[in-house]
């Protein structure tokens, strides 16, 4: 008589089981995953006449002077963010002017839209 018990008690838990863990899944499954920025893919998103150390570095002080703004209402490829950027390259050596600042600025900001991880139509 203690198997049957054991037996119905072991049964009640695993279908309890798979019921909390269908509904935990199909909830996880409704929301959409959560963006994170990869450096090494924003680089490969965002490369083309520039090397990739030189796009790297790029976006390194971009992400840089974003981190210190401390602000939660970040507009990624303003002209700020352009001088710092650009004075951040020309202080390292690299080889890069306004327009290849700007461009590897605006396709990240490109590149954080696919990710989910930037709002292009807030109002600024």
């Amino acid at each position: 008589m203690v198997w049957v018990f054991a037996a119905v008690a072991a049964v009640v838990v695993l279908v309890l089981a798979a019921v909390v863990i269908g509904r935990e899944t199909g909830r996880l499954a409704a929301v959409p995953p959560r963006p994170v920025f990869d450096l090494p893919e924003a680089v490969a998103w965002v490369s083309a006449r520039l090397s990739y150390d030189d796009v790297a570095a790029l976006l390194g002080f971009g992400v840089d002077h974003l981190a210190g703004t401390g602000d939660d209402q970040i507009v990624v490829a303003d002209a700020e963010t352009a001088a710092y950027v650009l004075g951040r390259a020309q202080a390292a050596g690299l080889d890069v002017t306004a327009s290849d600042v700007e461009a590897v600025l605006d396709l990240e900001v490109a590149y954080l839209e696919v990710i989910g991880a930037a709002n292009p139509e807030a109002d600024l």
